[in-house]
Formats: C-alpha cells, sequence, structure tokens
C-alpha cells in the first residue's frame, strides 16, 4: 500500500518537473528566436605545392593520321587520274583491298584492277607517271627507296635504263610484272619507225637523182670541159716555167755558139800564123787575115748576145700569154660552175632533196622524243609515297568491287595521340612542350606533352571530305570563333593500346610553383584602396578579433593562390584567414 502511494507520489512530481521545464515567459521566447550573432568565415593557411592547369577532352588515338589518295592510274589506262580513266571507259576498280595492320616500305596497300599500289617512304608526292627520260625530285626519291629495298639503281634523279631494270626486278620480286608498253604504244612506234624509213629513201631516191643532174646536164658537161681547159693551160703554163728555150730557139743557139767557136778558132790561127811569120813573108795580108778573123768574132758574139736578148723576150711573151690562157680558164670555170649552182638552185630536184632533209630530220625527231618515254614505267597511281615508315593502316575506305574515286584508306603512325580543342584565350598561355596528364575513364593516369597548337594539331584529313580535297562546311577541331585545336602525345606507350578510341581528360600544366608555398583562397586577398593587397588573419582566443596582414601574390591555381607575407613572420601555416564577413 504504501509502495503504491509513494509510486504515484513520485509519477506526479514527475509530471510537474516536465511540464514546468517546457513552460516559458514570452520574453523566454523571444530570446530564444533572435538569430545567433554573426561571425567572419574562415580557411586556414596551407603550405602546398600550386600547380595551373588547362582541361582539355579528347579521344586517345593513333597519332598522324593521314588519307591516301591515287595519284592516278593504275597499270596502261589512259587518262592522267582515276576520274578519268574511269570515264574513258578503263575503270579503275579495288580488286583486293586494304588491310589494317602495319605498313612496311615495299609492301602493297591494295591491288587495282590486278596491279599493284606500293607504299614507299617519301615527302614528296607521287603525281605523275614515271618514264624513262623523266627527272626530278620524286625520280630521285624512288631510287633512294629502291636502294633501300635491296636494288641499286643510281641516285642521278633520272628514269634511265638502270632504274627501270631495277624497276623490273623490284616488281618481279613482289610477284608482278614491271608496266611495259602496250599493243597501241608498240604500234606507234613501229609506225614512226616506218615513217622515217620512208622519208629516207624519199631523200635518197631525189638525191640521186639530183647527183645525175639530169635536167642540167649541159651544164655539168659545160663545167667539166672548162676545168679540163684550165688544167691543160695551167699545165703549159708550168712547163714553160720550166723549161728556159723552145727547141727552135735551143737549135738556134747551138748553131750561134758553134759560130762563135769557129770565130774564136779563126782569130787564134790568125794570131798564131801572124806570130809565125818569117821575114820574107806578107805581114800585111796576115794582118788582114787576123783583123778579119777578130771582126768575125765580134759579129758572131754580138749576134749570140742579140739572141739571148730576143730569146729572153719570147719567153716572156709566151708566158704572158700562158698566163692569159690560164686566166681566161678559170674565168670560163667560174662562170660554168655558177651558172650550174644556179640551175641547180632553182631546180625542182634541188627544192625536193632540201624538203625531204627536213622530213628525215623532223620524222627522227619525232622517234626520238616518243622513244624517251618508251619502255618500263610507274604508273602514277601505283606508288604512294608515305613521309615515315613503317606505319599504321588505320582504315580501309574501299571494297573489292569499289571504283576508285578518293580515299582508298587512312594511315597513322605507331605512336599514340590525343586531339582536343581549347578557347582561344586559354589558347594564348598554351606553348609546344608543355607537360600534361592524360586521365582515362578508369582513373589511370599517363604521361603527356603537347605536341602542337592551332592548324598544326589538326589531322590531315580534318576539315575534308572523304580525301577529296574539298573542305567540309564546319571542322570539329576548333573554328574561327574561339576554339583553337591542340595535339598532345603520351610520353609512354605502356597501357594505352586498350585504352585506343576511348575519351580521356587531359590536363596541360601552364605554370607550377617551386615546390611547397603558402597559399590561401583567392577569396581572402582583397585590396585597399592604396593597391596592396592584404588578408585579415583571425586572432587567437575567438571572437571577431582581426589582423590585416600585406602580402603579395603569386601563382594562383584551383581556387588558391599563393600569397607571401611582406613582413615576415605576420602569416604562418596554420594561421585562419576571413573569407567572407558572415
Amino acid at each position: 500500500m504504501l509502495g503504491g502511494v509513494l509510486a504515484g507520489v513520485v509519477l506526479v512530481a514527475g509530471t510537474g518537473w516536465a511540464v514546468g521545464t517546457r513552460l516559458r515567459s514570452p520574453a523566454d521566447e523571444a530570446a530564444l528566436r533572435r538569430p545567433p550573432r554573426p561571425s567572419p568565415v574562415t580557411s586556414p593557411v596551407a603550405r602546398k605545392k600550386l600547380t595551373s592547369a588547362i582541361a582539355v577532352s579528347g579521344t586517345l588515338a593513333y597519332g598522324s593520321p593521314l588519307p591516301v589518295t591515287l595519284a592516278g592510274v593504275v597499270g596502261g589506262a589512259g587518262g592522267t587520274d582515276a576520274a578519268g580513266a574511269a570515264a574513258g571507259g578503263g575503270a579503275q576498280r579495288v580488286t583486293r583491298a586494304p588491310h589494317p595492320g602495319t605498313v612496311k616500305e615495299g609492301s602493297v596497300l591494295l591491288e587495282v584492277n590486278g596491279r599493284p599500289v606500293f607504299a614507299l617512304r617519301g615527302k614528296v608526292p607521287m603525281h605523275r607517271t614515271m618514264a624513262p627520260g623523266t627527272g626530278g625530285a620524286d625520280v630521285r626519291q624512288l631510287q633512294a627507296a629502291l636502294r633501300r629495298l635491296g636494288y641499286r639503281p643510281p641516285s642521278t634523279g633520272v628514269f634511265d635504263s638502270a632504274t627501270a631494270a631495277a624497276v623490273r626486278r623490284w616488281y618481279a620480286a613482289r610477284g608482278y610484272r614491271a608496266q611495259e608498253p602496250d599493243l597501241a604504244a608498240r604500234r606507234e612506234l613501229e609506225t614512226l619507225r616506218q615513217a622515217v624509213r620512208t622519208a629516207e629513201e624519199d631523200l635518197l631516191t631525189d638525191r640521186e637523182a639530183l647527183d645525175t643532174g639530169r635536167d642540167v646536164k649541159p651544164l655539168t658537161v659545160k663545167l667539166a670541159n672548162a676545168r679540163e681547159d684550165l688544167r691543160a693551160a695551167r699545165n703549159a703554163l708550168a712547163a714553160e716555167k720550166a723549161r728556159d728555150l723552145s727547141p727552135e730557139e735551143a737549135t738556134r743557139l747551138t748553131e750561134l755558139t758553134r759560130a762563135v767557136r769557129q770565130a774564136e778558132e779563126e782569130v787564134l790561127t790568125a794570131a798564131q800564123a801572124l806570130a809565125a811569120a818569117k821575114p820574107g813573108d806578107d805581114r800585111t795580108l796576115l794582118e788582114a787575115k787576123a783583123a778579119g778573123a777578130r771582126e768575125n768574132l765580134r759579129a758572131a758574139q754580138e749576134t749570140l748576145a742579140a739572141f739571148d736578148d730576143e730569146a729572153r723576150a719570147g719567153k716572156t711573151t709566151r708566158l704572158a700569154g700562158l698566163t692569159k690562157e690560164v686566166r681566161a680558164a678559170e674565168d670560163a670555170v667560174a662562170t660554168a660552175d655558177q651558172a650550174l649552182r644556179r640551175a641547180r638552185r632553182l631546180s625542182p630536184l634541188r627544192l625536193k632533196v632540201a624538203n625531204g632533209r627536213r622530213d628525215v630530220a623532223g620524222a627522227k625527231a619525232v622517234l626520238a622524243e616518243y622513244l624517251k618515254t618508251y619502255g618500263v614505267s610507274v604508273p602514277p597511281g601505283e606508288i604512294v609515297f608515305l613521309p615515315a615508315l613503317p606505319a599504321r593502316l588505320d582504315e580501309a575506305a574501299v571494297r573489292p568491287g569499289d571504283a576508285v574515286e578518293g580515299k582508298v584508306a587512312t594511315v597513322t603512325s605507331s605512336s599514340f595521340a590525343v586531339t582536343g580543342s581549347v578557347d582561344r584565350d586559354e589558347a594564348k598561355l598554351l606553348r609546344k612542350g608543355l607537360k600534361a596528364v592524360l586521365e582515362t575513364a578508369d582513373g589511370a593516369t599517363f604521361p603527356a606533352v603537347l605536341t602542337a597548337t592551332g592548324k598544326d594539331a589538326e589531322p590531315a584529313d580534318a576539315g575534308t571530305d572523304g580525301g577529296s580535297g574539298e573542305k567540309k562546311a564546319t571542322s570539329p577541331f576548333g573554328d574561327a570563333a574561339g576554339s583553337v585545336p591542340v595535339l598532345l602525345t603520351p610520353t609512354t606507350a605502356k597501357g594505352l593500346r586498350d585504352a585506343v578510341g576511348t575519351p580521356v581528360t587531359a590536363r596541360i600544366s601552364v605554370g607550377a610553383t617551386g615546390g611547397a608555398v603558402l597559399t590561401v583562397p583567392v577569396a581572402a586577398v582583397v585590396t585597399s584602396a592604396d593597391g596592396r593587397a592584404r588578408v585579415r588573419v583571425a586572432l587567437p582566443g575567438g571572437g571577431d578579433r582581426v589582423a590585416d596582414v600585406e602580402v603579395r601574390t603569386g601563382l594562383a591555381a584551383d581556387g588558391d593562390v599563393e600569397v607571401t607575407p611582406v613582413r615576415p613572420g605576420t602569416l604562418k601555416e596554420g594561421d585562419r584567414v576571413v573569407v567572407s564577413d558572415a
């Protein structure tokens, strides 16, 4: 009984206490509803390294994508390009499509009309048929590629016979035949050769007719006679010059010389008789005989001297006459020769021979020009020069049976790349060589480097339609309004192969502190009227007490900024700075 009473008392007392604690006066209720006094919002000063970065979204892919197109026909079809060949009846159709995988130098990318399309390393694009006599940087590039493949053409830059032989061996080693002249080309060569032969035969016939001088025969005979007369006159003049006297003069000289000798003998005999005369002999008679003998000798001598003068005068006269005959004969030869030459110049046969010579020279020139490009050749569509090999054939754009009208495949390098775009203002902070970090969807990170910005960062086929070279209306790699394309290259390939084709985020570091520095939230820094930056530091002991600390600001990143107190020791790690007043 007593226990029940006590329990009731306790219950009543407890109920009264509870009710009493919940009952407040109106003044108490108003005080409870008053808002708390505002206090500043603070953040701790931290010491850490700041890195400023620009984020780029992109897709991991193999780098340097390059569309592959053929520069012209494959095989001996006519025309200068694939479309022209097709329009001319020589349709260019794929007979073996490209296969994704590694492309090595000298490998066959695809077959068109059963003919190969080879891949070679080189920066000069294939743009024409390489045929005998062709010269230039593209031919030198082909020769260099053939030497790397083990065929040893000269490095002349001219598609000569040695280069043609190397091309023939190269094709044969790959199971193909090098492009030889087709039936039409061989027929054309034979036609040109026949034209040369015909022109030479006509010229020979006309020359023989001209040489026989059928239409100038009388003048030819007259010239021959004049030349014979000239020869005879010159011989007579030479003979006259070679001898002193004529036969008659020689006989006369002999007689006169004998008469002088006889007179000399008579003078001697008379002188001897006179010298041998005796006193009784008639000296007058002897002296008369001696005087007569001397007179005869003088007369004979005078006659001989007169004959000598007469003979010299006669020789001079004969030489003058013979010289005149020679000159007359020379004039006759010149006149006859001039008449014959004039007749030949005006002769129809001579004109025909001259025209025949020009016909022969023209036919030979056409044949020689044709032979310069006759023989083994490389059609423009049978080689694709790629800047770097080996490469990856990433995508085949044609299938067997397709007409070759544009891009046939896309090749890439074996390295990886990420292409994206950034705001034009952010692009001003970028420069080639900046470090970056790639983050895949599963959180894996890989180091990278900024390789290019702007047009240099666009893939080779970006902004074009299927490799045709025509500009698309828009390009996914930036536009003139405000975005700039960027290209990043991972510095390691390990672990990236499985991520090809997946989206990644790249963070390009555009600035960093050298190490850990004091940092505060950007909102904690205020600028006073004098232009100096400061922070408000909460003083220990609680309450609203703060102290202004003047600082110098540095790099800002991720909402924080580097600060250095102007007065050392006035700001340290762990201090709390005011971010906002309430």
